[in-house]
């Protein structure tokens, strides 16, 4: 393909079906959310907060788990085969949930969801249908699926559930796999570059672990997960509190912030990418994170301080969301894409799964502003570390 600065139509729509099918896998962890918990608590059995928390962490630990052995297994018998198995998979796993009555068979179904892991296939495939001069739109797209989805599901999770409850959420999970299934195998082509048909050894696993630059990424990307999930453990106590805001009401704050933030990212990708200022960017949005969220320790007393940080760490998140994998992709050797992204997504889940528990004893023993200076730590140490790299040159 020529370098243009545009997009191809090809690009564009193989971008738009990758992150619907992206969005599909984010509904898995972020539909049930606000609800779960009390849904939970009204089980047989009484089930503890520990097997609660269990049931809704366990997705992203086996995400974890199998991320990088479904990275690996595209690089050898090609993306879409893999994707096939890991929506089956998730289908699976969702019609167990819904089924179960118990606390155990919601823990067994989240645990077979989440093995599920094709987003580290679904980056690596992204990488090999767009070209790299315009891979950071098409991440974009994914990064803006996942905040709409994030959106969504805070808009919809309580009508779903009056209307058909969690168990028929977990059976909509399953139809909207489906969903997915057929849309990568009639919409979406597999490459047949020479990439996808590779061994891959175990010194190839410890040299992509070994390297210095992708390992950045791995933490950044660990980073940002982790301290989103330890900040919504806050955040939306400080709606109640300090907004006066109902919960079903919350999604008022995070939609209109969202799609200001989407509006905001504009001037920072052009700086970016038109005026090849990407490593400038990129450590200024990872600044923007921290500024949140010091803005949170000191101005969330009133709705407009809130507001107003979960604008600024948006638009950092969005920025580093987009450009994280689409750095991975392009330090990452061509026919390893798929174990270095899958390291990648492996780092995304721990993340996740490390927010959550870690931010959960933070805010209960040191309240919402030790979780706020949990995640400026935490996001200090990755701007610290990111100094030093170095962004590649696109290739000729």
């Amino acid at each position: 393909m020529s370098n243009t600065t545009k997009m191809s139509s090809f690009e564009i729509r193989t971008s738009l079906f990758l992150a619907s099918v992206y969005g599909l896998r984010m509904l898995g962890m972020f539909l049930i959310l606000p609800i779960f918990a009390i849904y939970a608590s009204q089980l047989s059995g009484s089930p503890s907060q520990l097997q609660i928390g269990l049931a809704l962490g366990v997705y992203g630990l086996t995400q974890a788990i199998f991320q990088i052995p479904f990275g690996i297994s595209s690089d050898i018998i090609g993306r879409k085969k893999v994707i096939y198995f890991g929506l089956t998979i998730f289908i699976l796993g969702s019609l167990i949930a819904g089924v179960s009555t118990q606390i155990e068979g919601i823990i067994i179904g989240r645990a077979i969801q989440g093995a599920g892991a094709i987003s580290a296939v679904l980056t690596a495939l992204l990488a090999d249908l767009t070209r790299e001069e315009h891979r950071t739109k098409a991440m974009a797209i994914i990064g803006a699926s996942i905040g709409f989805t994030f959106a969504l599901s805070l808009v919809i999770s309580p009508w779903l559930n009056e209307a058909i409850g969690v168990p028929g959420i977990f059976f909509m999970m399953a139809v909207l796999s489906l969903m997915a299934f057929l849309l990568v195998r009639f919409c979406i082509p597999e490459p047949t570059r020479e990439s996808n048909k590779t061994s891959i050894t175990l010194k190839d696993f410890y040299s992509i672990l070994g390297r210095i630059d992708l390992g950045r990424l791995n933490l950044g990307i660990f980073v940002l997960h982790a301290t989103q999930i330890s900040m919504f453990m806050a955040v939306p106590f400080f709606l109640i509190s300090q907004g006066d805001i109902p919960l079903q009401d919350h999604w008022k704050v995070y939609l209109p912030v969202l799609l200001g933030s989407f509006i905001l990212i504009i001037p920072v990708i052009i700086f970016s990418e038109r005026l090849k200022q990407v490593k400038k960017a990129f450590l200024m949005s990872i600044l923007t994170l921290l500024t949140a969220q010091v803005l949170f320790i000191y101005f969330s007393n009133d709705l407009m301080g809130i507001i107003i940080s979960l604008l600024i760490y948006f638009v950092g998140f969005n920025f580093l969301e987009a450009s994280l994998p689409s750095l991975v992709s392009k330090i990452a050797p061509a026919n390893k894409k798929g174990l270095a992204l899958g390291v990648y997504n492996t780092s995304q889940s721990l993340g996740i799964f490390v927010g959550g528990s870690v931010g959960g004893l933070i805010t209960q023993f040191y309240g919402n502003s030790g979780t706020f200076l949990f995640c400026g730590v935490l996001i200090f140490i990755w701007f610290v570390l990111s100094l030093s790299m170095n962004i590649p040159t696109k290739k000729s």
